[in-house]
């Protein structure tokens, strides 16, 4: 029952028969709204936690339940969708003949348009970064040459010695009078260490910084409590810009336990110059509207082309009413003919996901998967590991990148045509309640820039065999299949 049975015998016999009274119509509402536009393995992944830990059940589902933002969120986002719609039409409207693409590519970008509103743009340079300090420095080279403006947006942030060289630019880049504006996620931020560190030389510098998605119940601030902005985007003078993977922090996350273990994470970052830029200031600033209430319309205006390479960003998160990023991945793995390669951290699919990747194998393309042998999450990683199996028996080659590195990195390439990056894992948690953000670029030059980090992951990675997975032990199947139950709800 919803309270507790120690209660029969004590109460009154009315209040005892009210109580049951009640406890039935939570049971059977519940079993009629839970199941509203969710997944049906969401929905009874809430329903179990709510029929075997009632109260605790019902508790979580209240806090947890709801994964949109708030509704002056959602109008601001569709606020943005239309500006942009309205700005691409009075530029020449359809974007899909911006590239000379594979018909199937231009149907995916132009579902891209219609889901996220960003066009494709071409005139894009794009150069890949695998390393991490790499990126750092690069990141920081760009800040220090800024004149007008720089916006970044990062879920992790850390001042730290890795990232000292990159802070210190933003801060001498604010004191020199360049708009400088700062966004971190505030729980993401807020459990590394040194955050209050952290916090003291923002408040002493004369950056503009503000909490995403910011908790603060005494401020009126609140909402569902695992929403996360995930993504990760520098824009330096609407000329420059960077995302990827990689958070703003030292490569074992100042966390001692793993500096022990000498675990370091790997990334991928990409550095682009052109038109693409704008597209993703958009995504910036839409989120500095959300946090602010401030408009930076004046840092729209298009940027000049730099390269030949098209490219189209693709934000998503529950502030749109679809998962942009899971049916953008869906489209380009079903039309995969020859070769599908994905690297991402947790892996953890829903069925549509896994049905497109196991399916792809089976009609004979070859897919292979790269993740890490150990990954840093407990219940993820034991939850990924309960798709090997079905992966392996289908086809899928898993390459496992050894520990105690951590491949961070969220990346695919499709044939020779397309490759995705940003900052969206492939896992249900991604799909819908973390704010993502993927580049989407066409092209066999770029694919082959990626095939480079793709060949360096494979050559020490260490591949999977099916027949010694299916034979670990029962205990370590139970732990996969009892976290796989958490994936719907995580």
């Amino acid at each position: 029952m919803l309270f507790q049975l120690p209660l029969v015998g004590v109460l009154p016999n009315w209040m005892t028969f009210l109580l049951a009274v009640v406890d039935l119509v939570i049971r059977v509402a519940v079993v009629g709204i839970i199941p509203g536009n969710r997944r049906p393995t969401t929905a009874m992944a809430w329903l179990l936690a709510i029929f075997f830990i009632p109260t605790i059940g019902l508790l979580l589902f209240l806090m947890f339940g709801n994964f949109r933002l708030s509704r002056k969120r959602r109008e601001q986002q569709r606020e943005v969708d239309e500006q942009v719609r309205a700005l691409v039409e009075s530029d020449g409207g359809d974007s899909t003949s911006a590239f000379a693409g594979a018909e199937w590519l231009r149907s995916a970008s132009k579902l891209n348009q219609q889901l996220g509103s960003l066009p494709m743009v071409d005139g894009n340079s794009v150069r890949l970064i695998p390393g991490y300090e790499d990126a750092l420095a690069a990141m920081a080279e760009a800040v220090r040459g800024a004149t007008r403006f720089v916006n970044a947006e990062f879920y992790i942030m850390s001042s730290d010695e890795a990232t000292d060289e990159l802070l210190t630019a933003l801060e001498e880049a604010a004191e020199r009078g360049v708009e400088v504006r700062l966004l971190f996620d505030h729980i993401g931020t807020a459990r590394i260490r040194g955050y209050r560190g952290l916090l003291r030389r923002l408040r002493s510098s004369e950056i503009q910084w503000r909490r995403m998605l910011p908790l603060l119940p005494i401020l009126g601030q609140w909402r569902r409590p695992d929403l996360r902005n995930h993504r990760k985007i520098l824009v330096v003078d609407g000329e420059v810009a960077f995302t990827g993977s990689l958070n703003l922090i030292e490569r074992s996350y100042r966390n001692p336990r793993h500096r022990r273990a000498g675990r370091r994470w790997v990334e991928l970052m990409a550095r682009l110059d052109g038109p693409a830029v704008t597209t993703l200031n958009v995504v910036f600033a839409t989120d500095w509207l959300g946090e602010t209430g401030q408009l930076l319309a004046e840092q729209m205006e298009p940027a000049a082309a730099a390269g030949t390479v098209p490219a189209q960003v693709v934000p998503s998160g529950p502030a749109f009413a679809n998962e942009n990023n899971l049916r953008l991945f869906n489209t380009l793995i079903y039309s995969a003919q020859h070769r599908l390669s994905i690297c991402s951290p947790y892996f953890v699919p829903d069925d549509s996901l896994l049905y497109a990747v196991t399916t792809a194998a089976q009609r004979g393309v070859h897919v292979e998967l790269f993740v890490s042998e150990q990954g840093d999450q407990f219940l993820v990683h034991h939850a990924q590991q309960s798709y090997y199996e079905v992966l392996l028996a289908a086809g899928v080659k898993i390459y496992r990148y050894p520990k105690p590195y951590v491949l961070h990195a969220k990346h695919f390439t499709v044939d020779d045509d397309v490759a995705v990056l940003g900052s969206s894992n492939m896992d249900m948690r991604s799909f819908s309640l973390n704010m993502e953000v993927s580049l989407m670029l066409p092209g066999a030059g770029i694919v082959a820039q990626m095939r480079q980090v793709e060949d360096l992951y494979r050559k020490v990675s260490l591949p999977l065999d099916l027949d010694a997975w299916r034979s670990r032990s029962i205990l370590s199947r139970y732990i996969d299949n009892v976290a796989r139950l958490t994936a719907t709800v995580q």
